[in-house]
């Protein structure tokens, strides 16, 4: 007899309680799915992936399909192990991904079209049998592998348990205070930790139903939010941005929870929207090892950067209680049980995790001033980018600002500061630099300051101030 997860126990008692009960609205407000349709295709799935041994690892890349409730429980049910995959990653990572999870296949969209997934096994490189041999996992195997990549380039996964992704679920559920009378709108990608958290287990833990859009155009975004009338959404600080630069935007009835994650969102973006829609955004703060960590319950402050306290359930320590600014060793029973292929202890196990980001106390919570990774060395002197942040978004007229290093020179080992800012018109470099000399001391103004349109982000929202160092490199 297979044994029976926690999510599995769960999602039981939702599918019994809520039945036909609409699961899963088209963005046009259509019902795709009840509880009972998602838990018959979790069947007929079974059928698909009946190959497969437990232990299995199968990468899963269909974007937010409707199917992807029903294809984690019929996995759960085989004891197969998942690994989401976005659809925005190149073919040369998925290989690596695949590769190193150690994947038995892959669930994608059908190619003849339409919206039917199918099952593609990995194959020998002879290319004539299917390899769907189990990994050798100890007496905590995992039921789903989140990629991440840290602070290199090279992949790895992230083991869990059923038991710790439905703590991490109830800790959001609880802390936000969402319960199965809300509607969440799902345009964030599921596959990504931050979907996975606050869309695909409230809805087979809670009976928390949603909206799943494939269409990320911000007015798309903002009109189907109106139409379908949800009550929360799981965004990010570049969707709040389009939103209050758009013309003549509809109201937003229904919506009672704005929550923002993935990037740290512009105190005047928060300003302006809640101006502009009456509504405050919450900022929320987590990471692929453990789920949420901070969320702003009160969405007041007006200090940049700040995420708000613990969530409840998960404690958090300062490693250097002295200093002003710190990492934080995290701990609850939503932490994963370490890297896979290769452990980091240090890093990640016996439910605590140490994120690369380097935080300070500020009144009630916490403010998140930059990360380890992303300390600027000049001429042996430390610069943490969220100074120079800070100081550039004090300028009059500047909206966003991002500081970081670039080499300083031919066979030298210490960088220089640069930074990038969008501005409401344009000053010049010259007077911002010179505002910059008054303000920070002289190894910490910017050598250089790019005025952009927009600063880019990738599909999760995030900065990456290793690509814009490459980008704007001496």
């Amino acid at each position: 007899m297979k044994r029976k997860g926690a999510l599995l126990e769960r999602w039981g008692t939702i599918v019994a309680r809520k039945g036909n009960a609409p699961a899963i609205f088209h963005p046009r407000a259509a019902v795709n799915r009840t509880f009972r349709e998602i838990d018959d295709r979790a069947h007929d799935f079974e059928s698909k992936i009946d190959i497969f041994r437990a232990g299995c690892v199968i990468a899963v890349q269909i974007g937010n399909h409707e199917d992807w409730p029903s294809i984690l429980i019929a996995c759960l049910r085989r004891e197969v192990v998942v690994l989401p995959l976005e659809q925005s990653i190149s073919d040369q990572q998925r290989d690596a991904a695949l590769k190193i999870c150690e994947a038995s296949g892959v669930v994608a969209v059908a190619v003849t079209g339409g919206r039917d997934v199918e099952v593609l096994p990995m194959r020998s490189p002879s290319r004539t049998s299917i390899s769907a041999a189990a990994t050798n996992w100890d007496k905590n195997r995992p039921v789903l592998l989140k990629l991440t990549s840290g602070t290199t380039a090279t992949p790895r996964a992230i083991r869990f348990r059923s038991e710790q992704l439905l703590a991490d679920c109830e800790q959001i559920c609880d802390t936000m205070g969402i319960s199965d009378v809300d509607l969440n709108f799902g345009v964030i990608p599921i596959s990504h930790s931050y979907g996975l958290s606050n869309l695909l287990t409230p809805l087979i833990a809670r009976g928390v139903a949603m909206v799943l859009s494939r269409d990320r155009t911000p007015r798309a975004v903002l009109e189907d939010l109106a139409k379908t009338r949800a009550t929360v959404f799981p965004g990010m600080p570049v969707f709040y941005q389009a939103f209050c630069e758009m013309e003549d935007p509809p109201p937003l009835s229904k919506l009672r929870l704005c929550i923002s994650a993935g990037a740290p969102l512009p105190i005047a973006t928060a300003k302006k929207f809640r101006e502009k829609f009456g509504l405050p955004i919450h900022s929320f703060y987590g990471a692929s090892e453990c789920g949420g960590i901070c969320y702003d319950r009160e969405a007041a402050s007006d200090s940049e950067a700040f995420v708000g306290s613990p969530m409840k359930a998960v404690d958090l320590e300062m490693i250097d209680p002295n200093a002003n600014t710190s990492q934080v060793r995290v701990r609850s029973a939503a932490v994963g049980d370490g890297y896979f292929p290769e452990p980091d202890e240090e890093k990640l196990s016996d439910g605590v995790f140490v994120p690369d980001d380097l935080l300070t106390r500020d009144r009630s919570g916490f403010k998140i001033l930059g990360r380890v990774s992303d300390v600027i060395n000049v001429a042996g002197k430390k610069v943490n980018p969220a100074e120079i942040e800070e100081c550039l978004l004090r300028f009059p007229g500047v909206r966003q600002a991002v500081g970081f290093g670039r080499p300083a020179g031919a066979g030298l080992r210490n960088e220089e500061v640069v930074a990038c800012v969008v501005v409401d018109t344009d000053p010049g470099e010259k007077k911002i630099l010179e505002f910059c000399r008054k303000a920070l001391s002289a190894w910490q103004v910017p050598k250089r300051i790019f005025i952009v349109d927009s600063i880019p982000t990738n599909e999760r929202g995030k900065i990456s101030r290793r690509e814009l160092a490459k980008r704007f490199g001496a």
